[in-house]
């Protein structure tokens, strides 16, 4: 084989195989991705086709493709950062996630199915109407470019960078483009139904790199070996719920993570977040959809085996790392030629799905959520022209801003959540009070967005001054002895009840001048079948062994 490994700088971790590998895989998920989304001669370019795969997608493909689109560089990444930071305790984050998943299948999944719900915007104009249906189809619009997008490729453009020794901006490049064209010619069907490829390879991945990298510390021990080395010489990195002496308390505040705010930030992301939930919005029937929910909620169970276990790893194996995200790729560097390129495609491949995914969610709100209505005469096949045109702006835009944005966190997992944790208590209340409260009015739903946004930065800012003499300028003694310095995950709990609060009475006070709401209930069923319920049941006790046994 020609050595391809000779064209990259010197200091790459990549072998001529482990090339080889990637270039292979490129070449074969690209195919596979045109493949499966090619439509018949005689099939019309639809909309629904483009953004949602025709209705059609089977369990498999919606719980994969859940798991592909939320499993990326800022969780492999920024996740492992976090174990070699703070420990398992931030797995609450997936092992919480699972039980989200069967709510958010039982409960919401059927309401949008019935009423026939193409993007959350779109559920907000069914009950809301326009207004907060436009303002909130902008804020996913910048938030999804400027904060997720940019988020996923500079992280995993930080892996590629470390192991192949390219320069950042040519492995952005890169990625972008990459996902770009692997969907913009089939839209939702092609990254979906080639997502199973992808999460399987990801775990594969995943399990290699924790495995070896244990036996390594391990040594004779072997796997079990380097997991109680770990145990033994760093307990304080396996306790799930950290007190308030822990230096981390902060970022993850003891009993708050089981009955506090990460209940919101995981409601918000997995039932009312586009990206997401557009998979379960695509399936054949709610019973479809609740599989793939299911199969998404054990696949999340074992998650921290595979992106948290190598930054434990690396408390031994890379102890004087300068940045917590360098973990992950650094371990990835210990692995033997074949190996490393097996986890570097699992690893760049997870970016480039979810981008994959969220440029399509972001083509999918702005031709349906913004074009459409404006331009209403649009043919079918226009709409997703436009779709394209968005997608191809999105790519570039995150591509200029994921430095400036991005390159300067520490951490940029705890800098996605502490950004989107001030909006999500006001997300999760419209939502759930927009579905379930005939009485909640457009002005209440006004009221919890904005409330809730304020109160975020009101609490942002006191917590800010209790470190700091001044924020921009501003200063408050008030603020700074009399307002708690409070975690942002309480922060977000105690700012869903005030956005809650604000939401009631606004809407007691300015109801609705007229009906503006199209949403029914009639007909939605919250019976599932026995098969979801034993599931269900199943992760809640795997849940109850992990926090009992890591407690």
């Amino acid at each position: 084989m020609p050595n391809l490994a000779a064209l990259l700088p010197k200091g790459n971790f990549l072998s001529n195989l482990d090339v080889w590998i990637v270039l292979f895989y490129a070449v074969s998920i690209f195919v596979l991705a045109q493949v499966v989304s090619r439509r018949k001669s005689t099939e019309a370019v639809t909309s629904k086709g483009y953004f949602l795969a025709g209705n059609d997608l089977p369990w498999w493909a919606i719980g994969a493709s859940l798991i592909a689109a939320n499993i990326s560089a800022e969780q492999i990444i920024g996740m492992s950062g976090s174990g070699y930071r703070i420990g398992l305790a931030i797995a609450s984050y997936e092992w919480m996630a699972a039980i989200t998943l069967i709510i958010v299948g039982k409960w919401f999944l059927p309401v949008f199915l019935r009423n026939g719900v193409m993007t959350m915007p779109g559920f907000l104009h069914q009950r809301f109407g326009p207004s907060v249906k436009y303002l909130m189809a902008i804020f996913w619009l910048i938030l999804y470019v400027f904060v997720n997008l940019t988020s996923i490729l500079w992280l995993g453009g930080t892996a590629v960078t470390t192991v192949t020794g390219l320069d950042t901006l040519t492995v952005l490049i890169g990625l972008g483009v990459f996902a770009l064209l692997y969907q913009i010619s089939g839209g939702l069907k092609a990254v979906a139904l080639t997502d199973i490829v992808q999460v399987t390879l990801l775990v594969l991945g995943g399990l290699v790199i924790a495995g070896l990298t244990l036996s390594k510390i391990g040594e004779a021990g072997g796997i079990a070996g380097g997991f109680n080395h770990l145990l033994t010489r760093y307990p304080e990195h396996f306790q799930m719920i950290l007190g308030k002496d822990s230096p981390f308390y902060k970022d993850l505040p003891g009993i708050a993570v089981l009955v506090g705010g990460l209940w919101i930030m995981n409601i918000s992301y997995w039932g009312f977040n586009q990206y997401i939930i557009q998979r379960a919005l695509a399936a054949k029937s709610v019973s479809e959809a609740q599989k793939g929910i299911a199969f998404a909620a054990y696949l999340k169970l074992l998650m921290p085996v595979l992106v948290v276990i190598p930054g434990l790893a690396a408390l031994v194996l890379a102890p004087d790392l300068p940045k917590p995200d360098q973990a992950y790729p650094h371990m990835m560097t210990l692995l033997p030629s074949g190996l490393l390129g097996l986890v570097f495609v699992a690893l760049t491949f997870a970016v480039i799905s979810s981008s994959a995914s969220k440029i399509n969610s972001i083509a999918t709100i702005f031709t349906i959520d913004i074009v459409q209505p404006l331009k209403p005469g649009l043919s079918e096949a226009s709409l997703v022209l436009v779709g394209r045109i968005a997608s191809v702006v999105a790519v570039v835009i995150a591509i200029i801003a994921a430095k400036p944005l991005v390159g300067s966190c520490d951490q940029a997992f705890q800098y996605l959540q502490d950004f989107t944790g001030f909006f999500t208590p006001g997300i999760v209340v419209i939502f759930a009070l927009g579905m379930f409260w005939k009485r909640c009015s457009t002005a209440g739903a006004f009221a919890a967005v904005a409330g809730g946004f304020l109160m975020s930065c009101f609490f942002y800012v006191a917590s800010y001054l209790h470190s700091h003499d001044s924020f921009l300028g501003f200063k408050s003694a008030f603020m700074a002895h009399s307002v708690p310095d409070m975690p942002f995950m309480n922060r977000v709990g105690w700012v869903f009840w005030i956005a809650l609060g604000l939401c009631v009475l606004v809407s007691l006070v300015v109801p609705n001048k007229k009906p503006v709401s199209t949403l029914t209930l009639e007909g939605v069923s919250f019976k599932t079948s026995p098969v979801f319920n034993a599931l269900a049941v199943g992760v809640v006790l795997i849940l109850i062994f992990l926090y009992w046994r890591f407690w």
